[in-house]
């Protein structure tokens, strides 16, 4: 293994990239993985342990991708290993209940401020498609409110005006997705209610519900401002729709209990992902229970998923969880850490006379080369995304490895050090010094 740093060796990445692209589309298994938005070759990752990533070729990284959030934990835990290793000696899928699933489910509604019931799926993406089923099974309304720059999957309904990949790929919308699957999404502007209202009155049939990323984090990290998760409350409320919180990021990474108890704010139905499979493939949906009563089984709104509730992904998951409940200090420790480095990158872009600003909640943020403030979508495609390829660029050869998208927050996790935040903000000076 090489030190930390350097980052220039691509030999092995570079041959594993090119016979990807002859078998897989675009050579990456989610276009988020590519290296479009900023130019040259993803790197293949061997291993990874702590705050820790490991290429191909052998080089090491300070990583703040966290696979897309997941690693509150860092790498590699080894209590979650060991969960993981135990569960596997039991066997890797049954497709029937178990009791590790009744577990993580108890576990979920203890911590979630929202979830009387929850159903666990495969994925994020499952989780939304299936929330806002549920939604419109309840209200019997076909509209659903998102907003610009957002993302939540792939599912159809979800593919307009998107964020994360889409948006860096320049792809806000996909072919494959139908005017009819796309004509009941309304389109609002992240914190500002005014456009929210805008769409319950232009929806001809009624509006089964509001989704949102409470923190934004497809557009960069975008925090609610104050009044706006409240606003939408109120108008669900008084419009008989129903207020979805998509915490597939946010969930038990910006609070225990997720941005519905940092922010005190209570959506209807919430959606999982990430963090609750403890690193490996997993979804959930949950809410109340006259909610929840109304998805198959016990009601009409039909749901399956063969593999939900995999031993191995809830092994992961409940081990995770454990530790992120027993560890009172770990919230406020990782917290600290994030606000170091945001603090540290403004005051490196500060000295060096590159405009840029951070956004940051909890233990995820997202550096801006902007002058700010970013609150929502237009301000968020404000920053020069050329300049951002370079600082990526720069990044990387100086051994921090960040999403390949201006667009796509930064994690921090309890396994990163002060050591680790303050090589990354060295390395960032350095690099924007070479952008001026």
């Amino acid at each position: 293994m090489r030190e930390h740093g350097g980052g220039r060796d691509t030999e092995a990445s570079s041959r594993l990239y090119e016979s990807a692209c002859r078998v897989i589309p675009g050579g990456v298994n989610s276009p988020v993985r590519a290296f479009g938005g900023v130019g040259g070759t993803p790197r293949f990752i061997a291993e990874a342990h702590g705050a820790r990533v490991i290429d191909a070729d052998g080089v090491e990284y300070v990583d703040y991708v966290g696979s897309w959030g997941v690693m509150l934990l860092g790498h590699d835990h080894p209590v979650v290993r060991e969960a993981i290793a135990d569960a596997l000696r039991h066997g890797t899928s049954f497709g029937a209940p178990t009791a590790a699933e009744v577990a993580l489910a108890e576990r979920i509604v203890s911590l979630v401020p929202s979830i009387d019931q929850v159903r666990l799926v495969n994925s994020g993406t499952e989780a939304t498609m299936s929330a806002i089923r549920l939604a419109r099974g309840v209200t019997g309304a076909p509209g659903v409110v998102k907003f610009r720059g957002g993302y939540h999957g792939h599912g159809d309904a979800f593919l307009v005006e998107a964020g994360s990949g889409a948006a860096t790929l320049g792809v806000p919308s996909s072919p494959g997705v139908t005017p009819g699957a796309a004509a009941d999404t309304l389109i609002a502007e992240f914190n500002d209610l005014e456009s929210v209202t805008a769409c319950f009155d232009a929806a001809g049939h009624g509006v089964a519900c509001v989704i949102v990323e409470p923190v934004a984090g497809n557009m960069g990290c975008v925090p609610p401002r104050s009044g706006f998760l409240e606003g939408l409350r109120s108008i669900c409320d008084d419009r008989g729709a129903l207020l979805v919180f998509d915490e597939v990021m946010t969930g038990f990474r910006v609070a225990l209990g997720g941005a519905q108890e940092r922010y005190g704010v209570t959506p209807d139905l919430t959606t999982l992902g990430k963090i609750v499979g403890g690193g490996l493939p997993v979804g959930a949906y949950g809410g109340r229970s006259d909610l929840m009563r109304h998805v198959s089984p016990d009601g009409p709104v039909y749901q399956a998923g063969t593999l939900s509730g995999n031993p191995l992904a809830t092994a992961a998951g409940l081990a995770t969880l454990g530790i992120l409940e027993a560890d009172e200090e770990l919230y406020a420790r990782v917290e600290r850490l994030a606000e170091r480095l945001g603090s540290g990158l403004e005051s490196a872009a500060g000295s060096t006379g590159v405009d840029a600003c951070w956004n940051g909640v909890g233990s995820m943020g997202s550096l801006f080369l902007t002058g700010g403030p970013v609150v929502d979508w237009a301000t968020a495609v404000a920053c020069d995304r050329d300049r951002f390829a370079r600082f990526f660029h720069g990044m990387l050869n100086r051994g921090v490895y960040l999403a390949p998208s201006p667009f796509e927050a930064w994690f921090v996790s309890a396994a990163h050090t002060e050591d680790d935040i303050d090589l990354t903000i060295e390395a960032a000076e350095a690099v924007m010094r070479s952008l001026t």
